[in-house]
């Protein structure tokens, strides 16, 4: 058997893997999807690269699968690593998208791989605060009203949490970001061995959306 989280290094992969965890479901595989498309409808972006610290901090193996992140297509990209590495189980951090999670079901079905989706439905509020309360996650991209760049590298609090509930009650947005309102990064997390720190980063905008890059990051103890 091969259990493998569809890994990002966002809130959600990693709540995820935390939760089936608790279940007493062994991970035995993230699978990060490098994508050449900012835009991309189902793998994230920024800082990908650094994934691999959480994999090694998670002591996890981890791989690698390129997408050029286009429509449709990218599903292909992630159907052949499924493959390659023979998984068994899928885990995902999906919550509300509908598009994302028939995606990934249709894949699974047509494999025989089962799709294990611990967040599905979650309420916004109550996985917010866990995240606050056991995790350290910073918001690495923001694209929609009502987020601004004062949002980005910032660890997801109480504060942020307030921020976002008034955000999702003037503008509308989804608090988990399920609709591409903003991405995440965890920089620790109850099963870390060790913190990741980041060095040395940077910020771009441009008026209406931007992103927060890590330029270098390192291990240190917890």
């Amino acid at each position: 058997m091969v259990n493998a989280v569809l890994y990002s290094g966002g809130k959600d992969s990693t709540l995820a893997l935390h939760k089936m965890a608790e279940k007493g479901v062994e991970i035995d595989l993230l699978i990060t999807m490098l994508s050449e498309n900012a835009h991309s409808y189902m793998f994230h972006y920024p800082n990908l690269s650094y994934t691999k610290l959480q994999a090694e901090a998670l002591g996890i193996k981890q791989v690698f699968a390129s997408t050029k992140g286009e429509k449709e297509k990218e599903l292909d990209d992630l159907r052949e690593s499924l493959v390659e590495n023979k998984v068994d189980m899928l885990v995902t951090g999906a919550t509300y998208s509908e598009y994302q999670a028939n995606r990934i079901n249709g894949i699974c079905k047509k494999l025989g791989i089962e799709h294990a989706a611990p967040l599905w439905h979650i309420d916004p509020l109550e996985e917010l605060n866990e995240i606050a309360r056991n995790f350290e996650a910073i918001i690495t991209s923001v694209s929609a009203e009502g987020l601004d760049r004062t949002f980005l590298g910032k660890k997801i609090d109480n504060d942020i949490i307030i921020r976002l509930q008034d955000a999702n009650r003037r503008y509308g947005i989804h608090m988990l970001f399920e609709g591409g309102e903003a991405e995440s990064f965890v920089l620790n997390a109850p099963l870390f061995k060790k913190s990741i720190q980041i060095v040395k980063a940077r910020t771009e905008w441009n008026g209406v959306s931007g992103a927060y890059f890590i330029e270098d990051a390192k291990l240190i103890g917890k």
